[in-house]
């Protein structure tokens, strides 16, 4: 066959495990704290982002909200919200349209993006900023990009220092469970 899937395996878990370590700890301590003062003023989290980086948003706002009881809204999940937009205005502005109907000042606006530089989270995220609320990034340093136009945009990011797709992916849901955990000990839920 020529194809050792063994050797493919191990060094994809050898390079998952070198993009977890050279995650800065100072930044993933800055996004706990953003949902701890988020948690305890009674605001929402917003997740926003783009394929495969649509699909940790949806995660989190379940977890989230089932095991934290913080309000967080996905929006991505809304098929309908989503095309409407979409559709009636442009792809650019499917998050601008959904933040301008559910966020409040001091809500928190999280981008999730492997590149930094899709449009319509960019304009999510500035929308976000006009309207008085935090942002945080979570992307990645996918082709070189060190987190895009959305790394300068957000209050706050974590840049994953892969310029791989799928462990920029990865990582976005590891973020996640380590987060929420780390939530759920600091509170004793």
């Amino acid at each position: 066959m020529g194809f050792n899937f063994r050797e493919f395996a191990e060094n994809y878990s050898h390079s998952l495990v070198e993009t977890i370590q050279g995650i800065s700890l100072d930044s993933l301590e800055d996004f706990w704290k953003s949902i701890e003062e988020v948690r305890s003023t009674g605001g929402t989290v917003h997740f926003i982002g783009n394929g495969g980086s649509a699909g940790t948003p949806s995660h989190s706002a379940g977890d989230w909200s089932k095991e934290l009881s913080l309000r967080t809204i996905s929006h991505v999940d809304n098929a309908s919200a989503l095309t409407a937009w979409a559709n009636d205005t442009d792809y650019d502005n499917v998050f601008v349209g959904q933040l301008s109907t559910f966020t409040k000042p001091g809500d928190l606006v999280v981008a999730f993006s492997g590149s930094g530089n899709s449009k319509n989270v960019l304009n999510g995220i500035k929308y976000a900023k006009e309207n008085g609320c935090r942002t945080f990034a979570i992307t990645g340093d996918y082709r070189g990009m060190g987190g895009g136009k959305l790394k300068e945009l957000v209050d706050q990011a974590i840049v994953i220092p892969s310029n791989s797709m799928e462990r920029i992916e990865d990582m976005q849901l590891i973020i996640n469970h380590i987060v929420k955990e780390a939530i759920k000990s600091n509170n004793g839920l």
